[in-house]
């Protein structure tokens, strides 16, 4: 009887701490997966097609990053890719649009220019989120493909 009484306790404790540590499913994320317009919901859909005038669409996905979940839209506008990322609401989370060193600030330039060195620039890309404007700069050096982002006085971002 006595033993019962001592391991109640403990056991409700045990549980109460593996509870703690596991987050839930809901919570965490999820890679990204492809989806159609049709599986969008309505506001992404919207947003998408008031957004992607004059674009050419080449696809979607969906992902949950730090346990919100994010649309995708892929659009090719005049020749350069565009992708804008919504919230579930329909507004713009990210736009990254692909440029070229010269439209870029000269600082970025240098900065994106020095990474690359020993390797290739394969893409340049202005990307907005929220309130803020950097540049990414993907490089390929070694076989492998890097990224460098920083803003327009050359400073790298996270």
């Amino acid at each position: 009887m006595m033993w019962g009484l001592l391991m109640k306790p403990l056991i409700v404790s045990l549980c109460v701490a593996g509870a703690l540590a596991v987050q839930p499913v809901w919570a965490q994320d999820q890679p990204e997966t492809r989806v159609q317009l049709k599986q969008l919901p309505p506001a992404v859909q919207e947003a998408v097609k008031a957004h992607s005038k004059g674009a050419t669409v080449r696809g979607f996905s969906k992902e949950v990053k730090d346990g919100r979940t994010l649309y995708e839209a892929e659009l090719s506008v005049k020749g350069r890719t565009r992708d804008l990322t919504f919230d579930t609401e329909g507004t713009i989370v990210s736009d990254e649009q692909q440029t070229t060193l010269s439209e870029i600030p000269a600082p970025a330039r240098a900065a994106i220019q020095k990474a690359a060195t020993g390797g290739k620039l394969t893409l340049v890309e202005k990307v907005m989120e929220g309130s803020s404007t950097f540049y990414e700069g993907h490089i390929t050096k070694a076989g492998k493909e890097t990224e460098i982002k920083v803003d327009a006085n050359g400073k790298a971002v996270q």
